[in-house]
């Protein structure tokens, strides 16, 4: 991020969201909202302010398991590294107004708006991880039921306990953990996708952690099937099993917490025992391996842009096998995870793929579009707006006076709107009835000679 902050040709706005979008390839027009952080450009990070905030809650960077003022940073490495306030919080007290030398406070600042014009652009807009309702396996209910994510910021040296591995009930070092794979994938009541393996990696990488935070930890992962179909990935697995980690191809049925102890009674199923006998267990932590879900925040982006969706709610690439980096509209790409589960190494290099797609149109001067394209008929359309509802590209307008207006740049000539409208006034060109009518005549006309 450093980096490319200090790239001329890059402009970063953080704390933004996209509120308008329009335009075609080459010639997109962004609208971006700029939310107030109520600090000036004047703010350098001091972090004079945070001192005299009598004002705290969960940092969202560490799950909530750290405070953090009213005024603060987000992380360390936030970029930039600038203060902003958090209204719902803060009890405008004032006092980091008067700390601030540099008097780079401002608590009237409002939203702004910028409207910026691109050629192409990059859709990236990452995943979340799937919350279990409250209650499943104890999530929610049990201090000491946390998800992978919330586990990783238990061991990160930035985290909440410096990356020391403790309960998060009474921050004391765990003997036993359970890692529970799954949870929200391959599911027929949550979701039936699997997450590429990335689950089952991440809970390998996970459990040899906390193995070598205490080799004399009794580390279980609880699975449906170890997918580790990467580079590598198989022997890493190896690995953990090597270092003394144990895996179990189960399914958690109950969870239970003595109130006392804190400790987790497990109930399990053997699935490789086919009379699927019963076992218990005991834990002092259980660790949920999540699936990743599309990003929140894309569903109001999505209202937007307009892209084509999977089943599971990830964006649809062009095709799935020849092209899997641009999507159904000319000029945007995809990178990442908001395409589908994958792992770093297959984001990096999609995200690649997306860069050097946009380059490459953005680098000719021109674009070149197929003359198969949707062609109305004015005088036989009666301005019902069946077709453009239809259209999934937006291409599509109507007017009163003209009736449906077609824009030959964004219109891909699918021919859903000629299906769809009642008046035949809305044809595709080269595929006519009139020029399938000729065309079979001149057939059956050869066939008789």
């Amino acid at each position: 991020m450093l980096e490319a902050q200090r790239n001329k040709n890059i402009e970063i706005f953080s704390y933004a969201k996209i509120s308008n979008f329009s335009g075609y390839v080459g010639n997109f027009d962004v609208e971006i909202t700029q939310k107030p952080r109520y600090t000036t450009k004047d703010c350098n990070g001091c972090g004079a302010c945070f001192d005299v905030c009598p004002a705290s809650a969960g940092r969202e960077f560490n799950q909530g398991m750290d405070p953090r003022k009213a005024i603060y940073i987000s992380f360390a490495q936030a970029v930039p590294s600038k203060a902003q306030i958090d209204m719902n919080t803060c009890i405008q007290c004032g006092n980091c107004a008067n700390a601030c030398e540099l008097k780079a406070i401002d608590f009237n600042q409002k939203e702004t708006k910028v409207t910026k014009r691109v050629g192409g652009i990059i859709v990236a807009t990452g995943w979340d991880e799937y919350t279990p309702e409250i209650g499943y396996l104890g999530y929610g209910i049990y201090d000491n039921v946390i998800t992978e994510v919330t586990f990783e910021r238990l061991l990160a040296p930035n985290g909440p306990v410096v990356g020391h591995l403790v309960r998060p009930s009474d921050r004391q070092p765990p003997q036993s953990i359970l890692f529970v794979n799954c949870v929200g994938s391959r599911d027929m009541k949550r979701n039936l996708y699997c997450s590429s393996g990335v689950c089952c990696m991440v809970s390998i990488k996970n459990a040899k952690l906390a193995k070598s935070h205490n080799p004399e930890m009794n580390v279980v992962v609880s699975y449906i099937d170890i997918r580790a179909a990467g580079k590598g990935y198989e022997e890493y697995y190896l690995e953990a099993r090597k270092a003394g980690v144990d895996f179990i191809r189960t399914k958690v049925v109950s969870v239970e917490e003595d109130p006392q102890t804190k400790v987790l009674k497990v109930i399990m199923e053997d699935s490789l025992d086919p009379k699927n006998i019963i076992k218990k267990f005991e834990f002092d932590m259980i660790v949920l391996s999540t699936s990743m879900v599309p990003s929140k925040s894309f569903a109001s982006l999505n209202k937007l842009l307009g892209l084509q969706l999977s089943p599971n709610g990830f964006i649809k690439e062009f095709h799935q096998r020849l092209n899997t980096v641009d999507t159904d509209v000319p000029g945007i790409a995809l990178a990442g995870a908001c395409h589908g589960p994958k792992d770093i190494s297959e984001t990096i290099m999609q995200a690649k793929g997306a860069s050097s797609s946009i380059c490459r149109l953005l680098s000719n001067g021109e674009y070149r579009i197929d003359l198969i394209r949707a062609i109305p008929d004015e005088i036989k359309c009666a301005r019902c707006g069946m077709c453009a509802q239809a259209c999934p590209y937006r291409a599509i307008t109507i007017d009163l006076v003209h009736g449906a207006i077609v824009d030959d740049i964004i219109c891909r000539g699918c021919g859903l709107c000629a299906s769809v409208c009642p008046s035949e006034a809305i044809t595709v060109r080269y595929y006519r009835g009139e020029q399938y009518n000729d065309l079979i005549d001149g057939i059956l006309a050869n066939a008789l000679l």
